[in-house]
């Protein structure tokens, strides 16, 4: 027996569907599955596409599609229907799709596979009625519209809200070809199309509003146009038809973009098959371009709002400028939040008269164009100070009272240039918003004037976050500076200077507090984020470099893992981010410079605690307890900072000067030596007491006979130094 006799006794037919050459080919039995007499044939897709609900063709486009490039069989249950709409029965087909190319290198595909009649379920069962035609295309009319509507909300450019209108898949009648026309002055132009070929939109690019060409009538007189045939298109529109001839549609609807009764466009849906555009049609195609009106405007003005801040920052933010000998620098600045994405931070890096540079970095209160607007003009006027030859404590000074200036300015004019005693502002009501454009801001800054040669940095601090020095050994610490009110809220303000060395190797951090913040953290949870990071960034060994490193700060706040390690706090507050990374040339800085020489690991930090700062004296055990943070022994660790606790605070109380603290830990892992020396401006050395049970003090030297390995008291030119060493030890000692 054939296998056409034993697919026609199991009532299934075979077809081939060429979609490149619009040629159905059918069996017998397939023909009369459709409606059609029992006999083989070759018919145009049009005349089988017709036998098809609407509602299931439009279906079976994207089952092909999918089937396509997933290379796999193509299922659908489909009902066949009268030339009254009446449904006659239901088949399954399953297909093969196999991509081919037309004689003119269009791609397309080919089905080849088989239908086969369902039962349907009888009177009387509990399967539901057969519904008819009508109003299964008004429920899927609906959900078409919901889904569209969600699709092109979502859009947030012209390009996407293009690229969805183009995917939308309308029931019963999608259309193959679209465009999107845009009107500016008198002119009609093409924003996008989909379903035409490169160069296709040349004649419709630049034409005029008095053309005759539907799309020009329609933006004139604001009603859509429908032409269900090429003859109605050929006699309405003769001058153009000759354009429009050429791809070969069968129908087509022009369609206005209306946002707030004014038309701002056309919209064309060429359609390949006829469509006679009935009431529900029309309607689904006049509710569609309003929603894609609407999707335009929003994207028109995201873009330009996306725009004007790009232009904003770029004009904003200054280049690193050039190479600077013996040192790399990276910098980012990274918006947050809504709106323009403005905000206050900035950077700066600043040639100086004298050779040196200096690096700036800092954030106006504020997350709003006002205070971008402070910023810039806060920028200027530090670079201007800079530029001057002042040194860092006079910058900042200066800085602070340009700053207040400003406040005071705003504060005494009125809304329009007079003195403040014209109309509300914000007559609104929204009394916040008028106060805060109007009250004075201020705004922290961090100032470090370089000395490339020596890698000498000194240092002046307006209200900023301490810089963090990451070592040559990976070892990250935060580097306590003096430091003074923020910029803008006293105009007269003195800021004192810090001054230390930028060893070969090492790498500076300088950020503003969203870097810190961001995700809820405060400062101690955010600095330990950021450590983690710097210190394994380090780990790379001369392959790694400034640029990736900032790149992983700014991930390490924004990136995918930043939602899942979010900080104690229980509001989640978002802030503009700057970074600069300073990094002096050396072994291992990381920044690509070859190793020239081994050299043994040496970490070493120096603080300053003056006599009117006797807080600082736990600064200066948290920076020895982060000094040897992976000190194989905690006891030596806990001996080292009480030793250091001591000799501080004896100079404080004893002396009349500031203690200088120096700490440098020498050698391999496990195998250390830590020195550490306190100098100050005494002459008078250290000597033994023995102080009685109830003593408050005299037990500092005996202390350190007691722990150190060694120590000693060194005159100096002016003062002394007392110092004392620790040997590493791997296990700790047996008491």
């Amino acid at each position: 027996m054939r296998t056409e006799d034993v697919l026609a006794a199991i009532a299934t037919g075979l077809w081939r569907w060429d979609n490149a050459s619009g040629k159905v080919s059918l069996d017998g039995e397939a023909a009369r599955l459709l409606g059609l007499p029992a006999e083989p044939a070759v018919l145009p897709e049009a005349a089988v596409r017709s036998r098809f609900h609407p509602v299931d063709w439009n279906e079976i486009n994207g089952i092909v599609s999918l089937a396509v490039a997933e290379d796999t069989l193509a299922e659908a249950r489909l009902r066949i229907t009268d030339g009254d709409g009446r449904v006659l029965r239901t088949v399954r087909s399953r297909s093969k799709p196999v991509q081919n190319r037309s004689d003119d290198g269009r791609l397309g595909y080919e089905l080849i596979g088989t239908i086969q009649e369902i039962a349907e379920p009888q009177p009387g069962t509990t399967a539901a009625a057969r519904t008819t035609a009508t109003g299964d295309w008004r429920r899927s009319r609906e959900a078409f519209l919901l889904d569209a509507g969600r699709a092109l909300a979502e859009a947030r450019s012209t390009a996407e809200v293009l690229r969805v209108a183009a995917s939308l898949s309308m029931p019963g009648f999608s259309p193959d070809g679209l465009a999107v026309f845009g009107v500016a002055g008198d002119r009609l132009s093409v924003i996008g199309h989909h379903g035409h070929g490169p160069g296709d939109e040349g004649p419709f690019a630049d034409m005029r509003l008095d053309t005759d060409y539907p799309a020009a009538e329609v933006v004139r007189t604001g009603r859509a146009i429908y032409l269900p045939t090429a003859e109605d298109y050929r006699q309405r529109f003769p001058a153009t038809w000759p354009l429009a001839q050429r791809f070969g549609r069968a129908s087509w609807a022009f369609v206005p973009l209306v946002v707030a009764g004014r038309t701002t466009g056309a919209w064309l849906a060429a359609f390949k098959h006829p469509v006679s555009f009935s009431p529900d049609e029309r309607s689904v195609l006049t509710t569609v371009a309003r929603m894609l009106a609407q999707a335009l405007q929003r994207a028109g003005v995201a873009e330009s709002e996306r725009e004007l801040t790009t232009g904003l920052q770029r004009s904003m933010m200054p280049t690193l400028g050039p190479d600077i000998p013996g040192m790399q620098i990276a910098a980012r600045y990274v918006p947050t939040g809504g709106g323009l994405q403005v905000g206050g931070d900035w950077y700066d890096v600043i040639p100086l008269p004298s050779g040196r540079f200096a690096l700036v970095i800092g954030d106006v209160q504020g997350h709003d164009v006002r205070a971008a607007g402070l910023m810039g003009q806060l920028r200027i006027a530090v670079r201007a100070y800079a530029s001057e030859g002042h040194r860092p404590d006079a910058v900042l000074s200066r800085a602070s009272r340009f700053l207040a200036g400003l406040g005071s300015a705003v504060q005494g004019t009125g809304s329009y240039g007079g003195p403040d005693s014209g109309p509300d502002p914000d007559p609104d009501g929204d009394a916040d918003a008028g106060f805060d454009f109007r009250s004075p801001r201020f705004a922290t800054c961090l100032y470090v004037e370089c000395d490339p040669e020596t890698g000498i940095l000194e240092v002046a601090r307006a209200g900023h976050p301490d810089p963090a020095i990451r070592m040559t050994d990976g070892t990250v610490l935060m580097r306590p500076t003096a430091g003074g009110l923020p910029l803008g809220i006293i105009p007269d303000t003195d800021y004192p200077t810090t001054r230390f060395t930028l060893e070969p190797g090492e790498t500076m951090l300088l950020c503003t507090d969203g870097l810190i913040e961001t995700g809820g953290h405060d400062l101690d949870t955010g600095w330990a984020r950021l450590r983690a990071v710097l210190e394994t960034g380090s780990g790379t060994h001369g392959t790694e470099n400034l640029e990736k490193l900032a790149d992983l700060l700014v991930q390490a706040v924004h990136g995918p893992s930043s939602h899942h390690t979010t900080g104690p706090l229980a509001d989640r507050r978002e802030d503009d981010i700057a970074l600069v990374l300073l990094c002096r040339e050396g072994p291992g800085c990381g920044c690509g410079v070859p190793l020239r020489y081994p050299s043994r690991p040496t970490r070493r930090t120096m603080l300053t605690v003056a006599q009117a700062e006797p807080a600082r004296i736990a600064g200066a055990r948290r920076q020895i307890r982060e000094l040897l943070h992976d000190w194989a022994d905690p006891e030596q660790v806990d001996s080292a900072v009480l030793m250091v606790s001591e000799m501080v605070t004896n100079v404080l109380l004893h002396t009349d000067g500031d203690a200088l603290l120096v700490a440098e830990a020498v050698g391999e892992p496990g195998a250390r030596r830590l020195r550490i020396e306190v100098a100050d401006s005494s002459d008078e050395l250290p000597h033994v007491r023995h102080p009685g049970e109830m003593a408050s003090s005299g037990r500092g030297v005996l202390l350190m006979e007691m722990l150190a390995d060694a120590w000693g008291a060194d005159p100096r030119g002016e003062g002394k130094s007392i110092w004392f060493e620790l040997n590493e030890q791997s296990e700790p000692e047996p008491d």
